[in-house]
């Protein structure tokens, strides 16, 4: 796994965005969560247009939003699915490089460097943005950006 040590400070644009949310312990409700929201991929895709991949959590409480980002806002959602357009903002982003079973350790490491550098937060969701397809990406190739939201 590769994951830069250094925040890179980025503005996060304002997103639509469809989501599944569950609340709990990440390593049970994250795995859940996308997989009832690929269950409605194909429904959310027939009258919307996905253009990426992303989780947005917070860690106290822990809350887990699996989705999708959308070009506009959505249109005739399935059952089980909720819509928020997010406002975005200001964002310290790592990036991992690497399969999806090592964001936990990434994670990890990305609040490490957070609390050792000091950098302020502000209580907004953070995001992990799921840059490649991983049905068509090798997984040692995945690249996952780490988004913290920065005060």
């Amino acid at each position: 796994m590769k994951l830069t040590e250094e925040p890179e400070f980025i503005t996060w644009p304002e997103t639509h965005y469809v989501y599944v949310e569950r609340v709990g312990p990440f390593m049970t409700t994250a795995p859940e969560a996308w997989g009832v929201a690929h269950s409605l991929l194909p429904a959310i895709s027939e009258h919307n247009k996905v253009t990426g991949y992303m989780s947005f959590y917070k860690r106290e409480p822990k809350l887990y939003r699996a989705g999708f980002a959308l070009d506009a806002q959505p249109k005739q959602l399935p059952e089980g699915i909720a819509y928020t357009k997010f406002a975005g903002g200001k964002y310290g982003r790592f990036v991992m490089t690497g399969p999806y079973s090592n964001l936990g350790e990434a994670s990890g490491r990305v609040w490490s460097k957070v609390s050792e550098k000091a950098v302020q937060l502000r209580d907004d969701f953070a995001i992990e943005h799921y840059v490649n397809d991983p049905r068509v990406t090798p997984e040692d190739q995945l690249v996952t950006e780490i988004l913290v939201p920065a005060a």
